[in-house]
């Protein structure tokens, strides 16, 4: 019998990150006390991927104020999405999750908001493993409970965007 290192042990799991916008950037200004701070994707998605491999991202936010840049840069390192809603995220989101379900080994949700217990539930039940990313103080604890898995977002996860300079040009000079 050969042992094996954990190092030597191939992993091939096939993950769908499904971001509820709202509710992370809500909780993540309601921890910071500031509209500038945004998640750093660049950091914490290889951290949930954890050696996995992303096989769809998807941002859904409501509202028609959705940064392009945040859309490029989404589709350019991830060749990820962002879903306008037309309210909130949480239908679109579920839908998206039910159509992913069997081509996908795990979902990780990223969100806090209990609404999506039964979305787990549900996911759990077609086989599927689901972790919740969110920021534990906002975070539903029965959501926690279901999940297989919770990776709390923290500090390390975002940055916060240097404020605009105002311009002088409206002053006249005498």
């Amino acid at each position: 019998m050969t042992s094996h290192s954990p190092e030597q042990i191939k992993i091939s799991q096939s993950v769908a990150i499904l971001v509820d916008g709202n509710n992370m950037e809500r909780s993540i200004h309601n921890e910071t006390n500031d509209q500038q701070t945004m998640l750093n994707f660049d950091t914490l998605i290889a951290r949930l991927l954890d050696n996995r491999g992303l096989n769809r991202l998807v941002y859904f936010r409501e509202g028609k104020q959705i940064s392009s840049k945040l859309q490029e840069r989404l589709h350019h390192h991830y060749h990820g999405s962002v879903r306008p809603c037309h309210k909130s995220a949480d239908i679109p989101l579920t839908i998206k999750a039910t159509q992913l379900a069997s081509k996908v080994d795990t979902i990780i949700i990223m969100s806090g908001d209990s609404d999506y217990v039964e979305l787990v539930r549900h996911l759990k039940s077609e086989g599927v493993r689901v972790e919740i990313a969110a920021i534990a103080s906002t975070t539903s604890q029965l959501l926690i409970d279901e999940a297989d898995h919770f990776h709390p977002v923290t500090s390390d996860d975002w940055f916060t965007l240097a404020p605009k300079k105002t311009s002088k040009r409206g002053k006249r000079s005498k």
